[in-house]
Formats: C-alpha cells, sequence, structure tokens
C-alpha cells in the first residue's frame, strides 16, 4: 500500500507560527532542520517544514494555541536523546517540532526546602551542578546526563542510576508548570511536599511523553549531599545468588544503598573489549556481577561496614569475587564499565533492545527462560543482558549472531520483541521500565495492555487533547 502523500502545513500558519516563537525561534532551512528528525538509534525519520525553538512559556502558549486553532500537530522535543521515537515527528511531513532547549534557567533553588526550580531545555547535569553547589543533590543520573533535557526527563519518567534509593523522575516532582493543548498555562510550580488538594495532576504530565501538554517547568526534590560515597564490585554466579547479595547489602546498608546494577559475562566483556581496552575487574570471568554503591553522611563508619557484608557474602560462597573501590578514580572506572555497555555492544553489530522490569521474586526465572526462548527462535543470538536489578529494570538486549548479517538479525526485531514481552507480561512485568512507550512500542502497549487501561488512557486522552494534536502517534 502506497503511503500518503505529505499534508505539508499552510503558508498561513508557518507564518503565524514563526511570528509566535520570535525572532531567532525558528528554523526552516532543511539542512539545518534534519538533527531534529531523526531519533536517537537512528531508527525513525521524519519530515516537518519548521522547527520552533520558544525561549519562554508565554511563546510556548501562543505557538500551542495557534496550532490549536488551525488543528496543527506538533511534536514536543528536548535533547533528542529518547530511544522509543517519542520525539521523531512522522514522515508526513504535517506536523511541526517545538523544540524546548532554549529554555534552560534554573528559576530558583531554595536551600531550606531543598527544592529547585528549572526549566524544561535544562541539561540533566546542569541542574545536577546546580544543586552541588548549593551543597545539595539532585539524584536523577543518566548515561545522557550531558544532553538530554529535564524536561524530556520528566515526560518519560526517566530512571536512570539511582532508582534504588531516590526514585525516578516521578517521585523527584513536586510541582509543574504546563502549556495545555489549548494554549493555556498551568501553573502548578507548587513546591510542597504534601498537598491532597484533589487528583494529583502533575502525575498525568509525568510520563506522559508530549501527549497531554507540554511541560515547560519544573519544581524538583533535592537531598543532602552525601559526605562519602563507597563502590564495589562483586560476581557471582547466578542471578539467584545476585539476589541474596542484593538483600544482604541492603540489610547490612540500611537505607544507605543507592545502585545495584547487574552485568552478564557478555555484557561486561563488550564494555572491557571496546571501552576498557582489555582490562578486567576479576582475573577471572563470571557469569554476572553486580555493581553496589552506598551513600552516607560523615562519621558514618560505611566502609567496614560494606567489606564485613560482602566477606560474610564470599564465606558463604554466595559471591566468588569482590573489589571495593580504593578511590574515587577507582569507582569512576567500574562505572565507566557498566555506562560504556551499550555504545560498546553497538561495535559487535546489529543488537535488539528490550527495556522490561519483571518483579523481584522472578528475575532469575526470567532470565533462564528468557535466553531460553530467544535461542530457539533464532540459534546464536548472544544475549546482553545489564540493568538496574535493585528496581527490577533489565535492559535485555541481544546481539546479532557471529556471521549473520545485520540486516536480517534486526528483521527479527518484532519477532524476538514478541517472545520478550509475553515472556516479561506473563510474569507480571512492564514492556517498559524507563524508556517509555513513543512510537516503537505503541502497538505493543494496546496488545498486551488490559482493554480497560487502554479505554482509561484514551479517556485522559480526550479531556486534555480533544483535536488529537500533542505529539500524536505517540502512547496512544
Amino acid at each position: 500500500m502506497a503511503s500518503a502523500a505529505p499534508a505539508g502545513i499552510p503558508a498561513s500558519v508557518v507564518e503565524r507560527l514563526q511570528a509566535a516563537a520570535g525572532a531567532g525561534g525558528w528554523i526552516a532551512d532543511p539542512e539545518r532542520i534534519t538533527p531534529y528528525l531523526i531519533d536517537q538509534r537512528k531508527r525513525y525519520r521524519g519530515r516537518t517544514p519548521l522547527v520552533l525553538l520558544p525561549d519562554t512559556t508565554a511563546k510556548v502558549a501562543a505557538i500551542v494555541k495557534a496550532c490549536a486553532e488551525t488543528r496543527t500537530p506538533l511534536v514536543p522535543q528536548g535533547g533528542n536523546t529518547g530511544l522509543v521515537g517519542g520525539a521523531t515527528p512522522s514522515e508526513r511531513g504535517d506536523a511541526v517540532v517545538v523544540n524546548l532547549g532554549r529554555m534552560n534557567r534554573i528559576r530558583a533553588l531554595d536551600t531550606a526546602a531543598a527544592t529547585v526550580t528549572a526549566e524544561a531545555g535544562c541539561i540533566l547535569a546542569s541542574v545536577q551542578k546546580a544543586a552541588d553547589d548549593a551543597g545539595l543533590l539532585f539524584p536523577l543520573s543518566l548515561g545522557a546526563e550531558g544532553s538530554c533535557q529535564i524536561g524530556g526527563n520528566l515526560a518519560t519518567n526517566a530512571g536512570g542510576l539511582q532508582v534504588l534509593r531516590y526514585g525516578s523522575a516521578r517521585a523527584l516532582t513536586l510541582g509543574l508548570e504546563v502549556v495545555l493543548a489549548d494554549g493555556r498555562v498551568w501553573d502548578g510550580l507548587r513546591g510542597l511536599y504534601k498537598d491532597n488538594t484533589g487528583y494529583d495532576l502533575k502525575q498525568l504530565f509525568v510520563g506522559a511523553e508530549g501527549t497531554l501538554g507540554i511541560i515547560t517547568a519544573a519544581v524538583l526534590r533535592l537531598f543532602p549531599r552525601p559526605a562519602q560515597r563507597v563502590t564495589a564490585l562483586a560476581a557471582v554466579a547466578d542471578v539467584d545468588a545476585a539476589q541474596t547479595v542484593l538483600a544482604t547489602m541492603r540489610a547490612a546498608s540500611g537505607d544507605r544503598m543507592n545502585a545495584c546494577e547487574i552485568m552478564s559475562e557478555r555484557a561486561l566483556g563488550f564494555a572491557v573489549k571496546h571501552a576498557a581496552k582489555g582490562a578486567a575487574p576479576f582475573a577471572a570471568n563470571h557469569p554476572w556481577t553486580l555493581l553496589l554503591e552506598f551513600e552516607a553522611g560523615a562519621g558514618d563508619e560505611l566502609r567496614s561496614v560494606i567489606e564485613n557484608a560482602l566477606g560474610g557474602l564470599i564465606d558463604a560462597g554466595h559471591v566468588r569475587d569482590a573489589v571495593v573501590a580504593a578511590s574515587t578514580a577507582q569507582a569512576q572506572t567500574m562505572w565507566h564499565l557498566r555506562e560504556s555497555i551499550p555504545g560498546a555492544q553497538g561495535r559487535e553489530g546489529g543488537s535488539i533492545k528490550h527495556d522490561i522490569a519483571v518483579p523481584q521474586a522472578r528475575m532469575a526465572e526470567f532470565v533462564r527462560s528468557a535466553e531460553a526462548a530467544v535461542t530457539r527462535a533464532l540459534p546464536g543470538v548472544r544475549v546482553c543482558a545489564f540493568g538496574h536489578l535493585g528496581d527490577g529494570n533489565l535492559h535485555y538486549n541481544l546481539s546479532q549472531p557471529v556471521g549473520m548479517d545485520e540486516a536480517l538479525f534486526l528483521a527479527e526485531w518484532d519477532r524476538l520483541a514478541r517472545i520478550v514481552h509475553d515472556l516479561t507480561v506473563a510474569m507480571g512485568g512492564s514492556i517498559s521500565a524507563e524508556h517509555g512507550i513513543g512510537q516503537m512500542k505503541r502497538d505493543e502497549l494496546v496488545r498486551i495492555k488490559p482493554p480497560v487501561e487502554i479505554e482509561m488512557m484514551r479517556a485522559v486522552k480526550r479531556a486534555l487533547d480533544p483535536d488529537g494534536i500533542m505529539n500524536p502517534g505517540k502512547v496512544l
């Protein structure tokens, strides 16, 4: 079936939107537009005649109002680091892109209340630095933190490396400023930890991927900056042993564990080969390795607690080998291995990626069952599993069999994804733990979610975006 010709956008509408964005607030040159049309993984490429770059909430509101009155679809975009095509316009060319990168101001930082008010275009690392400069901590941390933006982090309910202790983006959000689908501005920038006055409206927009409105600013929670940090690697035989280590170390450290990452032998091997120039953390290879991190205040005997607990696990046979970082540089090397896995996997050819979550009690069962299932479906496929064991989020990625054509392997994406997703759902899990739905998982969402949940989501969409102009084709 032939694809529909681009619907385009009338010149009069383009001119009105350019005026709303103001001087320097738009791009119409096709060559300059190109980077805004391709997703991070280069799986999706869209079209648009116009990218809008507003630098104030008032300009965003004027743009959205013009889109609403002319029924012009729009695609909100932050740092364009998403992994599910959620910020990429369609190929029809009938939508404008609204990039929030120029809205990058820290509006306020309240040390007494431990909050920061940041505009949507603020780079995550900039918010982290602002908190650090004030002697506080903004704990949201992920691999793209040098380029991803707060608005996108909230729109996708980003998770990252410290969810175990601090929660995802949703848990860090106290208030929002949102431009609604008709151009009105909802000022919900209340930095209250307690507000029981009806529906918690901000949570409708966190994780909605710009399909209900455009987040333009947020009040975010800050925390005391830890005085000390202990980082360790622990090698284990299987995921059952990894679960034992997680439970034991949490019990020993109390609320001081902030990360528990897991890396399969293949995932760590890829990182060692391509990112660490062969410098492996242990003398021998092990089926699984855990990266553990703990934080505490001054005077806390944290290091001795961690060393003693790991020693006990070694004596009991649950841990095969372990190393506790002796310096900040050594800790950074450990984290570099973990954070290098996605890029290192790319050096091994095509990869099919799954961002799933399963209940902790069934993680080991999932790993065993999933490997058997995907290997039956495609003999020779290389499972590259890693992720956030502490919160049950596993990046269950698959690398192409050695010698297989990359294009032929990637053509298996939907078939293998269905196998992984069906098993995930059967075990009470989620097909998207932290990356969102976007357009990549939109059809899968409808397939696996109960009809009543889909209808509830559609009802919210109809109520807040009755004309369907906000990020069409994403999520629903």
